[in-house]
């Protein structure tokens, strides 16, 4: 496989050179009219030619890749198509003028007036294939753009299909129905209250799976109503430390309480090992902590999407990312605060 593809970038160089020297050549007989009668003159004025273009094709190509690497089309679109344009145009200036006198220098050769319409012309023509190729660059790069956003959307709306199925994973409904069984029993007010807050969360989820994003204070009420259910379930063995009162902002819905299940699902929470949440901001992010004591077998059904979840939709819907920090005794993500735009 390596022969072939040194071969086939040898044929590519072959092919290359044979149509460089043949514009050259017919380059130096449509515009120097001097060349026709003076061989010597048709030589070096050929050859002229032939390294110009060799350089100009080359070096732009070289000088678009630099520029590519260092301004991206996506990002700065203008400022990459004035940038490369302007340093297309500097170096095939200064390209062939260079070229001028290490010719002039080498071989005494006076180029004279007969050469400026070949030089103006060859700026003309090269500038408009730079255009071309600027303009062609910029369409694939926005078309790619496109595609993107396209996948990062049906990516999202994956995701929020899955969010949705978490929420209403059995095991939850089947631990929320056994809690309800007992309290029913032992206190009729409180199993009123959480048959109330148990409604309050399915509201939700449903309310929220056609919106992008949600105001913090509402998605707060929510993850109250899911934490009663869990503090009914486990008491004082689940702790939180809730500071997010009052502060305003936008996150995916339910990104929140993904964050409080996953604490709750991936730990042990018992009497010798009590599980505290901690809600609070950091930065304009909302950094939800838990101290960390991962259970070694999951006895609830999990996903798999969690925080991928999370971050798919945070990509989708901005340049933020989420941070995720684990020690070996917390376990800390954080959530930038949006803004509608």
């Amino acid at each position: 496989m390596p022969r072939v593809s040194r071969w086939q970038g040898l044929k590519f160089e072959l092919k290359f050179f044979i149509s460089v020297t043949l514009v050259s050549i017919g380059q130096t007989w449509v515009f120097c009219q001097y060349c026709h009668n003076h061989l010597r003159a048709f030589v070096l004025v050929s050859l002229f030619c032939l390294c110009m273009w060799f350089f100009l094709w080359r070096g732009n190509a070289r000088l678009t890749d630099y520029t590519n690497s260092k301004i991206s089309w996506l990002e700065q679109p203008i400022k990459r198509f004035v940038v490369g344009m302007i340093s297309t145009i500097a170096y095939t200036a200064g390209t062939i003028v260079a070229t001028m006198y290490v010719f002039k220098w080498l071989f005494d050769f006076d180029f004279g007036d007969s050469l400026k319409t070949t030089i103006v012309i060859s700026i003309v023509i090269t500038l408009l294939i730079s255009f071309f190729l600027h303009a062609r660059e910029f369409f694939f790069n926005w078309r790619k753009l496109e595609l993107d956003a396209v996948r990062l959307r049906n990516e999202n709306l994956t995701s929020k299909y899955e969010s949705l199925k978490s929420q209403l994973d059995p095991h939850f409904l089947f631990n929320s129905l056994n809690v309800l069984t007992n309290l029913v029993y032992a206190d009729a007010d409180k199993s009123a209250r959480f048959i109330k807050q148990l409604s309050e969360v399915y509201r939700y989820v449903l309310e929220v799976r056609n919106k992008e994003l949600v105001p913090l204070e509402e998605e707060l009420r929510f993850v109250e109503s899911y934490l009663y259910l869990q503090q009914i379930r486990f008491g004082d063995k689940l702790r939180v430390e809730n500071k997010l009162e009052g502060l305003s902002g936008l996150i995916p819905p339910l990104a929140l309480q993904i964050l409080v299940e996953n604490a709750i699902k991936h730990n042990v929470i018992s009497e010798d090992d009590p599980l505290t949440i901690k809600m609070y901001v950091q930065d304009n992010e909302v950094v939800v902590e838990n101290n960390f004591q991962k259970k070694t077998r999951l006895t609830e059904g999990s996903t798999g999407i969690g925080l991928d979840n999370i971050s798919k939709r945070y990509e989708f819907l901005s340049n933020k990312r989420i941070t995720i920090l684990e020690t070996p005794s917390s376990f800390l993500v954080k959530l930038p605060l949006l803004q509608s735009s």
